[in-house]
């Protein structure tokens, strides 16, 4: 069965290592699929695709919408 999820993905991404400033972002994405791993691993694919100098990503599936 498919299901809503709300999803966070906190993203970190590094300047270079001659410049110590970092970028943190978050963003949320409405994520369908059957299962909690699911809504995971997508978010992790569609925050890799829109941030892919980012370094660190951490993901939170804050809530069942549907």
């Amino acid at each position: 069965m498919m299901h809503t999820f709300e999803v966070f993905v906190d993203i970190k991404e590094c300047a270079g290592k001659h410049n110590a400033t970092n970028r943190i972002m978050a963003t949320r994405y409405e994520i369908n699929a059957n299962g909690r791993t699911d809504a995971h691993d997508t978010a992790l694919f569609k925050a890799e695709k829109e941030y892919p100098k980012a370094t660190e990503y951490d993901i939170r599936i804050t809530r069942l919408l549907k």
